[in-house]
């Protein structure tokens, strides 16, 4: 810990996903008179048993920006997740820094998560130190009092902004979404290119070392780890990207291969969440990229839908909507999930390659997250809690103001349609056009209903049906619900049974209901 030159100076706050140079928090700091305080902290690792990928990541860059923030002059307090006297709780470590401190003031950037933020909200009512929360002017600020909020009409907002992709007051190439071209399958001999990893530093492997020890109980591995931990890293991995990758991100984003967890994907995420990549700047950088005509526009404009658009939007829709938001359950859904998504014992080879991949990397790309893990949980009906647990435990970019809209809303429509125009429930026909996982499969993707058919399959018809009071009028459904209809009442009937024995035999029951012998 380094001590500012002349006390009486301003105690500044950075959390675990704020390591920016041009935090809002940071902005008018003195060095002469200023301490900046991160805090390693057992509430913050365990609110939920977040990978141990995602708590390494974090501490190793949290001490990797101290370091930064130190060779820049600037005093630094950091308590490490084993300093004796940690109170485990950023709340009590800010208290604790200012019993030691002298400090006039306490500033600090609002945080990206509801619980954090009232916490630190009552905080900063009750302490004697003024407290000044700033807004976190890395997101844009938004609201709407629109009815129905879209993310394809928020993302031509966001275009129109920045200027990325625009010429003069029109999308570029004519055209807002270029996501039709962006469904290819992978291809017969197609191989993902080779991807750049980070080995962990001494600062890494450090870190590493603590969660090992620490936190032995929690889920996944280590041995796999390879994200960034600082901006230089950080740089590298996306310089890495727009080179080498990128041209190819259009054609195969959506696709998936078993063994091959990474495709043509940016693997920034974690970076960008953490703060030690400008998101905007990537964009723009992205955006160079075709215009020196070295990656196409279907590509570069996914890309940036994913950044300014999506990214963007679920922030927002997060802070507009909590917390009512998280206690939402459209579909009423009551299952328990299965224990197959934290084991991947299934039979099942998409489920089983992506919770693999969540275990070994803490990572799935977005489609194996929506349309396999997620459609799953959907179809089965499981309760949205767990379903909120599940994706916050298990992938190490993970924070509740992006994960809860994906999961809340796109994944399995609890939401009621606030983020998504309707269910993404798909049958095998989906995984097996988009994939390679069903061919090996034990489960035969062609077959509708039987023990050796696909789950997908069996359950499909089931849920349409069971949820025929909540969804039969969206319009976006209307072609499902007219050939469901035309099955007539006793093989509807079967069709629920058939969906229910699945939900059985793959664990999806009530929490009150005993297993299947």
């Amino acid at each position: 810990m380094t001590q500012p030159s002349t006390g009486n100076g301003t105690l500044r706050l950075v959390l675990g996903d704020q390591l920016s140079d041009g935090l809002s928090a940071l902005s008018d700091l003195d060095p002469a008179r200023d301490m900046v305080l991160l805090a390693e902290v057992w509430d913050e690792a365990t609110y939920v048993r977040h990978h141990r990928q995602k708590i390494a990541l974090t501490f190793a860059a949290m001490r990797s920006f101290s370091l930064r923030l130190e060779a820049r002059g600037i005093a630094v307090r950091h308590v490490r997740i084993d300093d004796p006297d940690n109170s485990h709780s950023i709340v009590g470590e800010v208290e604790r820094a200012l019993a030691v401190g002298g400090f006039e003031r306490v500033v600090m950037t609002e945080c990206g998560e509801w619980r954090l933020a009232v916490w630190l909200s009552d905080f900063a009512r009750a302490s004697p130190s003024p407290v000044e929360i700033r807004p976190d002017d890395r997101f844009r600020r938004w609201a709407s009092g629109k009815s129905q909020l879209r993310m394809e009409f928020f993302y031509r907002e966001m275009r129109r902004e920045t200027g990325l992709l625009m010429e003069s007051d029109q999308p570029a190439g004519g055209r807002w979404n270029y996501d039709a071209e962006n469904r290819r399958k992978l291809a017969k001999g197609v191989r993902p290119p080779r991807r750049l990893r980070t080995p962990p530093d001494d600062i890494a492997q450090g870190a590493i070392a603590d969660v090992a020890r620490l936190f032995p109980d929690h889920f996944g591995t280590l041995d796999a780890f390879g994200w960034p931990t600082t901006a230089e890293q950080a740089e590298t991995i996306l310089a890495d990207f727009i080179e080498n990758i990128l041209p190819g991100f259009g054609d195969w984003q959506d696709a998936m291969a078993e063994g091959e967890p990474w495709m043509w994907h940016g693997l920034v995420s974690t970076s960008i969440n953490l703060g030690l990549i400008d998101p905007l700047d990537a964009c723009r950088r992205a955006e160079a990229a075709w215009k020196a005509g070295r990656a196409p526009l279907n590509a570069v404009e996914g890309f940036i839908r994913q950044i300014i658009g999506w990214r963007e939007f679920v922030r927002g829709i997060y802070w507009l909507k909590m917390p009512e938001y998280g206690r939402r359950n459209h579909l009423d859904a009551d299952r328990a999930l299965p224990w197959f998504y934290w084991s991947s014992e299934t039979d099942m080879a998409c489920v089983a390659d992506t919770v693999r991949s969540a275990r070994d990397h803490a990572y799935a790309h977005h489609i194996q997250r929506l349309m396999v893990t997620g459609n799953l949980a959907m179809l089965l009906g499981v309760e949205p809690d767990a379903v909120d647990d599940w994706y916050m435990v298990v992938f190490a970019d993970a924070y509740e103001w992006v994960e809860m809209p994906n999961t809340r809303g796109m994944a399995t429509f609890a939401d009621g349609g606030i983020v998504g125009s309707k269910p993404y429930a798909a049958s095998g026909a989906y995984i097996d056009r988009m994939s390679d996982y069903c061919g090996p499969c034990r489960y035969d993707v062609k077959a509708k209903a039987g023990e050796g058919a696909c789950p997908f399959n069996r359950l499909y018809w089931g849920f349409l049906e069971r949820n025929r009071g909540r969804l039969r009028d969206n319009v976006r459904l209307a072609m499902p619900y007219r050939t469901l209809d035309g099955f007539g009442e006793e093989r509807r009937k079967a069709l629920l049974d058939e969906a229910e024995a699945c939900r059985v035999s793959m664990g999806a029951i009530r929490p009150s209901s005993e297993p299947a012998e």
